[in-house]
């Protein structure tokens, strides 16, 4: 889960009716009714999110009763399988969290030992996979909220854009992700612009040859773009290579 605060239009951008309202003028009024203020006012309201990044949901055939849980539970509740109810909440997700036959393998293979289950370890979950409203907002923080190009900060004209396109096998992943300025984005997916593995800013000739302008962007070329202190959320090398191989027009 990653938590957040939104301007409520972006929060709509991102998730649009997975939000719980139909429209973004619905998504407003009620959050006007809730603040008891005008419903015409004009604010982006900001909003607290909690972002599930790898929620799964089972038919109603499969549901179970989670333990302990109060009705109308609207806090934060945690599980730790060093517990009894949190092993058994593991233990009911686990063929639906991982493929079934996974899951009887490892279930199988761990039943066929007389090793107490403690030698195996705590479980761990898996990195998860995002979404793409996820990925926006994920990428937006990464990013301190400002375009790794320009430094940019007014946030409805900055995009979470994918280095090697979710089309072309790129995943929902923090470092497929740059955070751009609307226009160098759309410039980047068309191949105007590039970033090297280096971090270097580049810019295609062909933005002059075609468009007989560009000045401005020929005025960032070469630069160092920003990047996250965490090496682990840095824009992929390998996906950086593809771009500048597939997709940067020289």
């Amino acid at each position: 889960m990653h938590a957040d605060t939104l301007p409520c239009s972006l929060a709509w951008e991102a998730f649009g009716e997975a939000n719980g309202a139909a429209t973004l003028a619905q998504m407003r009024a009620r959050i006007a009714r809730y603040r008891k203020v005008a419903p015409d006012e004009r604010t982006d309201f900001v909003i607290g999110c909690r972002i599930l990044t790898q929620p799964f949901f089972l038919p109603e055939s499969e549901w179970f009763e989670p333990p302990n849980w109060p009705p109308h539970f609207q806090g934060f509740k945690t599980y730790s399988t060093e517990d009894s109810d949190g092993l058994m909440l593991w233990e009911l997700a686990q063929p639906h969290v991982q493929p079934a036959a996974a899951y009887r393998t490892s279930s199988a293979q761990i039943g066929a030992s007389d090793v107490p289950m403690a030698r195996w370890g705590e479980p761990a979950l898996i990195r998860p996979r995002l979404g793409q409203g996820a990925f926006r907002i994920i990428v937006t923080d990464n990013y301190d909220r400002r375009c790794a190009v320009t430094g940019e900060r007014t946030l409805p004209a900055l995009d979470a854009a994918h280095i090697r396109p979710y089309a072309d096998h790129g995943e929902h992943e923090p470092s497929n992700g740059l955070l751009l300025r609307r226009d160098i984005h759309s410039l980047f997916d068309r191949g105007y612009v590039t970033v090297t593995p280096a971090h270097h800013f580049e810019v295609s000739r062909r933005i002059r040859d075609e468009f007989e302008n560009g000045r401005d962007y020929y005025a960032m070329h070469g630069t160092a773009i920003r990047v996250p202190d965490r090496s682990e959320l840095r824009p992929d090398l390998d996906a950086l290579r593809w771009h500048n191989e597939n997709r940067f027009l020289g």
